[in-house]
């Protein structure tokens, strides 16, 4: 029996809670974006996109 074809990776969603002000370091009050990182989300690769989410928000969040 042949082995099967491993499942895609479920693609990353967006961190957005929809609480969406932008503070006065210009982060969203809600995900911790930037503008320009909420426009680009949905361009970003699945590494970028991961990496933001494991990485620079949950670092941004504690601050």
């Amino acid at each position: 029996m042949p082995n099967p074809s491993p499942l895609p990776l479920p693609a990353i969603l967006s961190p957005c809670v929809g609480i969406c002000r932008l503070d006065a370091r210009g982060l969203c009050e809600g995900c911790y974006r930037t503008g320009d990182e909420i426009a680009r989300w949905r361009s970003m690769s699945e590494t970028e996109r991961s990496h933001y989410m494991d990485v620079v928000l949950p670092a941004r969040e504690s601050v």
